[in-house]
């Protein structure tokens, strides 16, 4: 017997992410040779640490290997959402608040700092050369938006002008880890 549908994966998962105060982001099932890896993708309000995901990891192992899978080898792969993924709903724009963000409207391009969400729009700070300014673009104009990875910090005015206090780090980035490799 094959691997599940993704439906079904789904289902057995779904309720272990959410009660960990989780977010299932994505849920795929990815064929790699004769096994298939099954890549769970989750979120959370205040980040996930290492440990909750190999938590999660470890539980969710439990539960698919107590599934009949036949003979079919799968991997399970429980992971963040890395910044390389766009942001498409409110709690994701929520979660990266303070973070940079490159936008793509239809009329434009901007790049600034997340700031605060409200009302169906989103506050995004841009950098200016003696002054950041304040912008309000509506998430509905929005086609694309993914956060950038920034190797210097922020001004503390930036930070300020997008509600976080000076001095705030922004939230942290994606988290993966790979129980078979943890184990050797």
């Amino acid at each position: 017997m094959p691997i599940p549908s993704t439906e079904r994966v789904t289902e057995l998962v779904a309720e272990p992410v959410t009660r960990r105060g989780l977010d299932l982001e994505d849920l795929a099932i990815v064929p790699a040779g004769k096994h298939s890896v099954i890549r769970v993708v989750v979120d959370g309000d205040g980040g996930i640490s290492l440990d909750d995901v190999a938590d999660l990891s470890r539980e969710l192992s439990e539960i698919l290997d107590g599934e009949d899978f036949g003979e079919t080898p799968y991997t399970l792969e429980v992971t963040t959402r890395g910044v390389d993924r766009p942001l498409t709903a409110e709690r994701h724009w929520r979660r990266a608040r303070g973070r940079k963000v490159a936008i793509s409207t239809e009329a434009e391009e901007i790049e600034g700092r997340i700031g605060e969400l409200s009302a169906g729009s989103v506050v995004i700070v841009v950098a200016g050369k003696r002054e950041p300014s304040v912008r309000t673009v509506a998430l509905a104009d929005i086609v694309k938006a993914v956060v950038l990875v920034e190797f210097s910090r922020p001004s503390p005015r930036e930070l300020e002008l997008t509600g976080l206090a000076p001095g705030t780090p922004a939230p942290a980035g994606p988290v993966s880890i790979d129980l078979e490799e943890a184990d050797k």
